[in-house]
């Protein structure tokens, strides 16, 4: 008896596995889904990848396709990247530098730009890429006969991806789902008459071999290098099978006859363990998850998945209302374009956006990349790494706000990974203390600018990284892990301390040379000194790294010496046309993109808290007059952002406007995933936080209540969704106005909460909770 058997609950055989096969294709009903479900659901396979379905445990992928004959699953594994372990700072770098900064001060951008572009640029000047696992193919011999009532879901409740249909009366079906627990992927098929199948998995990776026995296919290679890194990385991936008809090896598949009811499992490694580590050994990897996930058995494996799943994924609910809209396929509802009739679909994306994040990261996985961890191409766009100016962070938008925190941790790890790392680029490139991150980083840790001057000398991502770690803490108030990550923290402000230059015509403190992220000026280049953007990012890093060190009663002169400096940054300014300016110069409305994608001078407004209606009103009147100038209708990603900033600005119809636009068929695929385009999943989580922000808004201490509720939306209800200081909020309401709110405190804590204009006072201890509704709110002030 092979392991496969030695389970929990054991398979039956002969005819009672028959029947049991027939119960199963049975309910998995080829109706529509319930209303009120969270599930995407088509009437037709996917023809190509943007109308493949995801799963998800983190670390391992599947795109499933579900053709009745033909089902293909596109793999990815989240450490197969191209390369291994290289350091790409410019030698020339450190002496160009002060020329660099001495062309910029004279106001001589293109030649700045030209020099930097020639000494400052890493080696290579591009990073490496990630990379798709490969494809299992599931092909059905002899099948025929007319497909009928045919399904394709996505439950996102449950995590359990779904084909069925019947074919000459008989009932089929497949179910598949990706194990946090077994760390595999698992499918069960089953129909009520005997099949065959057969089972194939391959990749187009180097050095690739597969070989069959017994009950087994094992996939071995290579990952391939990059741009004259070589690849270092092994890979391995081990398919499973049992079924209750007979399993043969047949040279590098697995042919199964007679079969009423198949599982499958399938693990995949490489021999990553660290960016500085690649020694694992991936074939006793994927043994160990095979013996493991058989030793659980399938069905055990699908209850522990989906319970797992739902302790997340159930925290917070959402409901816009519903109409009959709602009642046509996903595809359908993304296509009529009519969000004023269907606002269910901004709940589903809502759920979609969650459900993303918890499938592509989970604890111990790396952090979810331009297209979270599912990519069918080896060269992907813009290598589908991490971008650092924007697109990494936005990913994360969602994740604490929606009460899905764990999902930050392989974020939070990848900082301080590259707090090591960018330790040595600040020192042999800037001369510098502390560490540094320009633009992108991949699985590596590269730091160094890369791409060319005009998008990669840009020396703050690092320090937007960690806003990241601060609002971790925030929303929880856990001094153990403000504790941890204050080094990190620290570092990133100590190499702006080292760098940051007197501007010579006003005596403030900039970045130079530094760009607008990917946005030329009209003085005929990027580069610059003291982009509003930097000068926003800064202040939020300075002052939350003194926030710490005051919390944790640790530091206080380097907390007053990054105070200081905060006091010399250059402020934000206004420009002619009323707009906030992007560059210390008015150059905004001369600039060669005036609707460029990036609104990173907007930065203040969100996500940070800097500028905002009732505190800052002539600042926020300038972002509104910018959002004007720039459009609201742009990249997938860049949409989502524009939507979060309307949120801000308390414009709730407007936001919703954009939204609209968001969830129609420019910048959403059939399968509801963000079309910049191409694919990125940026989109997906920009969109998730922005429904959230025109819900409730958090900043420091106040919580704001429908502060960009759209007409759209006139009955609804939230529950929780969480606030800094650690607190959540369960909220319903009817025609604008709140029907019942609740607090629950999730540590000591004073608030001020209310409509805006309308704050009441609130102090409670953990565990405590209040109830109230719009009338106990004080009178408009």
């Amino acid at each position: 008896m092979t392991l496969f058997h030695l389970t929990r609950r054991s398979l039956m055989a002969g005819a009672a596995a028959a029947a049991a096969a027939s119960r199963l294709a049975g309910q998995a009903s080829a109706a529509p889904p319930a209303p009120g479900a969270s599930r995407l659901w088509y009437r037709q396979p996917a023809r190509e990848w943007i109308e493949a379905l995801p799963i998800g445990n983190g670390r391992l992928g599947a795109m499933i396709f579900g053709a009745a004959d033909q089902e293909r699953l596109q793999l990815n594994e989240d450490t197969l990247w191209t390369g291994g372990p290289y350091d790409p700072v410019n030698p020339q770098a450190l002496d160009a530098l002060p020329q660099v900064r001495r062309l910029v001060e004279q106001d001589r951008f293109a030649e700045a730009e030209a020099l930097a572009d020639a000494k400052l640029i890493g080696v290579p000047r591009t990073q490496m890429a990630y990379q798709s696992f490969g494809d299992l193919h599931l092909s059905f011999p002899g099948a025929s006969g007319e497909v009928q009532d045919y399904v394709r879901e996505l439950d996102l409740d449950s995590a359990l991806a779904r084909v069925a249909f019947t074919r000459d009366g008989a009932a089929h079906s497949r179910e598949m789902f990706a194990s946090p627990q077994g760390d595999v992927i698992a499918m069960r098929i089953a129909a009520q008459v005997p099949f065959d199948l057969d089972v194939v998995l391959a990749s187009e990776q180097p050095r690739m071999r597969v070989e069959a026995g017994g009950d087994t296919l094992l996939l071995t290679g290579h990952n391939a290098g990059r741009a004259g890194i070589d690849g270092v990385l092994q890979l391995a991936g081990r398919v499973r099978a049992q079924s209750d008809g007979t399993i043969a090896p047949h040279g590098d598949r697995l042919s199964l006859r007679g079969a009423t009811q198949v599982t499958l499992l399938l693990a995949m490694a490489t021999s990553f363990r660290r960016f500085d580590d690649t020694g694992a050994d991936p074939v006793a990897l994927v043994d160990a998850a095979i013996r493991q996930a058989s030793a659980i058995g399938y069905d055990d494996l699908r209850a522990d998945a989906v319970a797992e799943h739902r302790r997340l994924f159930r925290r917070v609910s959402l409901d816009l209302g519903r109409t009959a809209a709602a009642d046509r396929p996903t595809d359908a509802r993304i296509e009529a374009e009519d969000l004023q009739d269907d606002p269910d679909l901004a709940r589903l994306y809502f759920d979609y956006g969650r459900y993303l994040l918890i499938a592509s990261s989970r604890p111990g996985t790396q952090p979810a990349n331009l297209q979270g961890i599912w990519n069918a191409e080896n060269e992907p766009p813009w290598e589908s790494k991490y971008t650092v100016n924007i697109n990494t962070e936005m990913n994360y938008w969602p994740a604490e706000v929606t009460g899905l925190p764990e999902c930050v941790e392989p974020l939070v790890r990848m900082v301080r990974e590259l707090a090591v790392t960018g330790e040595h680029t600040a020192r042999t490139m800037y001369g510098a203390r502390g560490w540094v991150c320009h633009h992108n980083t991949d699985l590596w840790r590269a730091t160094a600018p890369i791409d060319g001057a005009q998008w990669g000398m840009w020396p703050t991502g690092g320090a937007w990284l960690c806003t990241h770690l601060w609002d971790h803490y925030d929303y929880s108030r856990d001094t153990d892990f403000l504790a941890s990550v204050y080094p990190v923290m620290r570092g990133a402000a100590l190499f702006f301390l080292d760098t940051l230059q007197t501007d010579p015509a006003t005596g403030y403190l900039v970045t130079n040379p530094s760009i607008s992220p990917e946005n030329r000026h009209p003085e005929g280049a990027a580069i610059c000194a003291g982009p509003a953007m930097d000068q926003q990012i800064l202040r939020d890093l300075f002052r939350q790294t003194a926030s710490a060190a005051q919390i944790l009663g640790i530091d206080a002169p380097f907390a007053a010496e990054i105070m200081q400096a905060r006091g010399r940054l250059a402020p934000d300014r206004i420009g002619a046309q009323g707009q906030l300016q992007e560059w210390r110069e008015d150059w905004d409305t001369s600039a060669p993109e005036p609707d460029h994608r990036h609104v990173s001078h907007l930065y203040a407004l969100f996500p940070s808290a800097q500028i905002d209606p009732a505190a800052t009103p002539a600042l926020a009147a300038a972002a509104r007059r910018s959002l004007e100038l720039r459009g609201d209708e742009s990249t997938g990603w860049a949409t989502a952002w524009r939507i979060n900033l309307r949120a801000r600005l308390r414009e709730g119809d407007r936001a919703h406007d954009v939204l609209a636009f968001l969830l129609g068929p420019g910048r959403t695929y059939p399968n509801m995933f963000d079309a910049h385009p191409p694919f990125q999943i940026d989109g997906n989580f920009g969109g998730t936080r922005a429904i959230a922000e025109m819900l409730m808004q958090s900043h420091r201490d106040t919580i704001l209540l429908l502060p960009a509720l759209p007409a759209a939306w006139r009955e609804g209800s939230v529950r929780g969704l969480r606030a800094r200081g650690g607190c959540r909020v369960d909220l319903a309401w009817r025609d604008g106005r709140i029907t019942e709110a609740v607090l629950n405190a999730d540590a000591d804590g004073s608030w001020q909460v209310g409509k805006p204009g309308r704050l009441m006072d609130v102090t409670l201890a953990k565990g405590q909770s209040l109830h109230f509704a719009e009338a106990d709110l004080p009178p408009e002030a």
